[in-house]
């Protein structure tokens, strides 16, 4: 799984933000950069680093050795969590484990090397593993988003 090798900050403050900010569509990494297919997020949500992980297995035994995945997305963020039947006080808890905060129109996955339809078909299995919904553009779509 994805996590930091090393990190500045052990624990993040809460982050307090309105469901109008949550949901502004991202301007960074919103095109296809990579490939020739992607995945681009159409609702906000934290992505967790196992959820990554099943997302990028699925598509790797959809498309077979000939294709190449790149991931655009990398869990950075930490989550803490008390361990079970603590009491209430004495500071925040551990680290538990790292997410990533997908806004709408960010891309997630990008793929090339296969025929459109067999990568339609893996990008859409991959979304079905991640909490966001998702649709799935070719560089000539992405393009003309701009």
């Amino acid at each position: 799984m994805l996590f930091p090798k090393k990190v500045a900050h052990r624990k993040w403050q809460s982050a307090r933000k309105s469901e109008a900010k949550l949901n502004r569509p991202a301007s960074r990494g919103i095109t296809v950069a990579f490939g020739e297919f992607g995945l681009k997020a159409t609702s906000a949500s934290r992505v967790k680093s196992n959820q990554i992980e099943a997302a990028r297995r699925v598509i790797s035994r959809t498309i077979g050795k000939t294709g190449k995945i790149w991931i655009r997305i990398f869990p950075d963020r930490p989550i803490t969590k008390k361990a079970a039947e603590v009491p209430m006080g004495k500071g925040k808890g551990d680290p538990d484990h790292f997410v990533f905060e997908v806004s709408p129109e960010r891309m997630l996955f990008e793929v090339s090397g296969v025929p459109e339809e067999l990568a339609r078909k893996a990008l859409r299995k991959a979304v079905a593993k991640l909490p966001v919904k998702g649709k799935v553009v070719s560089r000539a779509e992405s393009s003309v988003a701009k």
